[in-house]
């Protein structure tokens, strides 16, 4: 049997990594390291994400604002599906400070009713080609076949969306 040299960083490690992480909450695309005694924490992304050209799709959707419930509801369930497949993020917001503006802005570009508020949501992509794989896999997905277009919690019609490469991350 041969003798495991144990270090103090592979005693203090995995207790700082359990302390730190019931402390606050690390997002899983981060990595944790450890200095040999627990005084400080680096986060890192992982190389290949953090050198990785992302691809984005962006979408602008008018909400009217009693639906807001429901909107919320199907955004979490496709949430759900596209991260199962592999998207790495899935964000959905609300307009809070977004005014009309003299020529364009997120309420005249759908055509915003008073009784609307606007959603601006993002999905995150490895590439172009993982955003095509998940979303052909998604479209197919048992937990979108009864949505029916004339009961969505949105107006279809003047919502808008595109997918984007990522030219600059920080």
């Amino acid at each position: 049997m041969e003798d495991t040299k144990v270090t103090k960083k592979d005693l203090c490690a995995p207790l700082a990594r359990k302390l730190f992480s019931s402390v606050i909450s690390v997002p899983s695309v981060f990595n944790l390291s450890f200095s040999p005694t627990p005084t400080h924490f680096t986060f890192r992304r992982p190389k290949e994400q953090s050198e990785m050209a992302v691809y984005v799709d962006g979408f602008i959707v008018p909400v009217p604002k009693k639906n807001i419930a429901a909107y919320r509801a199907l955004a979490r369930k496709a949430g759900k599906v596209w991260r199962e497949y592999g998207a790495l993020e899935y964000v959905e917001c609300i307009a809070d400070d977004v005014k009309p503006g003299k020529w364009t802005s997120f309420p005249q570009s759908v055509k915003l009713k008073p009784n609307e508020v606007v959603w601006f949501s993002w999905i995150v992509y490895k590439s172009r080609k993982h955003r095509d794989r998940i979303n052909a896999k998604a479209m197919k997905d048992k937990r979108f076949a009864n949505m029916n277009p004339k009961t969505m919690p949105f107006d279809g019609k003047r919502m808008f969306w595109g997918g984007f490469r990522a030219m600059v991350k920080m």
